[in-house]
């Protein structure tokens, strides 16, 4: 558990990540027309703690170790996550997305304040696995898939926006697909081009690189 790593490591991995931040640029691959807003990127990543803790925690506890042979889920289960991303490793691109889509799908929804006593909290996939999650941490653990799978992470974002229909906060998976973004959504089984949808009215998306606002034209 992450508890037991030294706070030397910790405090090491977390100036680490935010340094490594500080030095990437903000991604030209990925389309600045996301829901018909347009984009501005922003500087200061770091006034982000949970993204940059789930990172952390992602680096330090989202690796297979301990006895299968448990009842109580433990980082060793990660294993058939592995597994299931080393099964669709060779499948097309399009196939892969609807594969992570749908697999992390079935995982049950649970508010933050059921889970962990807090309204907000952002989960690693080992957390996720293991509690469920709200909309955030779907998205967060497809983000993590896909970077197993190799997908370019400037491609990809986590986007928080406005469900315009329900009227409540939303969070979603975007993936920059030429001149298209596919969308990963827990609210939906197929993966659909952002062009589909017209009630989400994106706030602002964010990725290992950076984060940008979402403005209306």
């Amino acid at each position: 558990m992450i508890a037991n790593i030294p706070n030397l490591l910790k405090k090491c991995a977390a100036a680490c990540l935010i340094a490594a931040f500080s030095r990437l640029s903000a991604a030209a691959a990925f389309p600045a027309d996301l829901f018909g807003y347009r984009q501005a990127a922003q500087t200061g990543i770091d006034r982000f703690p949970q993204w940059i803790q789930v990172l952390e925690r992602h680096l330090l506890e989202d690796r297979p170790d301990g006895d299968c042979t448990e009842t109580r889920f433990n980082r060793c289960h990660l294993q058939a996550w592995q597994a299931f991303l080393e099964s669709i490793r060779d499948l097309p691109r399009e196939r892969q997305l609807e594969a992570v889509n749908r697999y992390a799908n079935h995982k049950t929804y649970i508010l933050d304040i059921d889970n962990y006593g807090i309204e907000d909290y952002w989960a690693d996939a080992r957390e996720f696995h293991d509690n469920g999650g709200d909309c955030e941490d779907y998205a967060i653990t497809k983000l993590f898939s896909l970077r197993w799978l190799g997908f370019p992470m400037q491609q990809v974002r986590v986007v928080v926006l406005q469900d315009t229909n329900l009227r409540i906060p939303h969070a979603i998976l975007a993936v920059a697909d030429g001149d298209d973004i596919r969308i990963l959504d827990n609210q939906i089984e197929e993966v659909v081009s952002h062009r589909q949808i017209v009630h989400y009215a994106p706030v602002y998306s964010i990725n290992e690189q950076g984060w940008w606002i979402h403005l209306p034209r």
